[in-house]
C-alpha cells in the first residue's frame, strides 16, 4: 500500500483518537461515507482539492454536506482540521488508510470475486461463507463481472489470487502449444 506519510499520520491520529473514545465503529462508518463521496463525486473531490478555494468556503461546504448530525462530531472536526492544515487533497488517501487500519484491527479481509456473469444472491452468500471458513476471518466481499473471463472465476483475497477462468486456461494452453513448435 503506497501511502503518503501525511495521509498515514492523519489516518493513524483519527484511528487512535476514535479508539480511545470508544467510537471506532461509528467513525469507520463516517469514513466509509466520506470515501464514497470522494470516489463517486468528482465535484466533491475537486472542490476540496482546489487550492483556489478558501479554507472557509471548504469548511462551509463540509458543514453543508456532513453537518447536522450526519457524522460524528469528532469526524467533522477532523475534516475541519484537514482543511485548516491545507491537507484536503490527501482526503482520499487518508480515508483509504483509515479503512485499512480498521480492517486490520477487526481482522476483516478484503476479497474480490470476479465472474463472467452476474451471480445470484445465493451464490454470493455461499462464497462469503466458504471464504469465512477458509480464512477464519470476516470477509468484505466485492463481486465483479468481467465477460472477458468467458467462464470460471478469479478470486483475489488480500494479496493472493486464484485464477480459475476459462480465458486464463485458454491463454496457458496457447502458450504451451506455441512453446512446443
Amino acid at each position: 500500500m503506497n501511502q503518503s506519510k501525511i495521509a498515514v499520520r492523519y489516518a493513524k491520529a483519527l484511528f487512535l483518537t476514535a479508539t480511545e473514545k470508544n467510537i471506532l465503529d461509528q467513525v469507520q462508518n463516517d469514513i466509509v461515507l466520506i470515501e464514497s463521496a470522494t470516489k463517486e463525486s468528482e465535484v466533491f473531490q475537486a472542490f476540496l482539492s482546489n487550492p483556489a478555494n478558501k479554507p472557509s468556503a471548504k469548511s462551509r461546504f463540509i458543514d453543508h454536506v456532513f453537518g447536522e448530525g450526519r457524522i460524528q462530531p469528532i469526524t467533522l472536526n477532523f475534516l475541519h482540521l484537514i482543511i485548516t492544515n491545507n491537507r484536503a487533497h490527501h482526503l482520499q488517501d487518508i480515508t483509504r488508510y483509515f479503512i485499512h487500519l480498521y480492517r486490520k484491527q477487526k481482522g476483516i479481509k478484503s476479497a474480490v470475486f470476479t465472474l463472467a456473469t452476474e451471480p445470484s444472491q445465493e451464490i454470493r452468500k455461499r462464497i462469503a461463507e466458504v471464504l469465512k471458513d477458509i480464512y477464519k476471518s470476516e470477509i468484505d466481499l466485492q463481486v465483479a463481472v468481467d465477460s472477458s473471463l468467458i467462464g470460471g472465476f478469479v478470486l483475489r483475497v488480500e494479496d493472493q489470487q486464484y485464477d480459475a477462468s476459462v480465458s486464463s486456461a485458454l491463454h496457458k494452453m496457447r502458450s504451451n502449444l506455441l512453446q512446443r513448435n
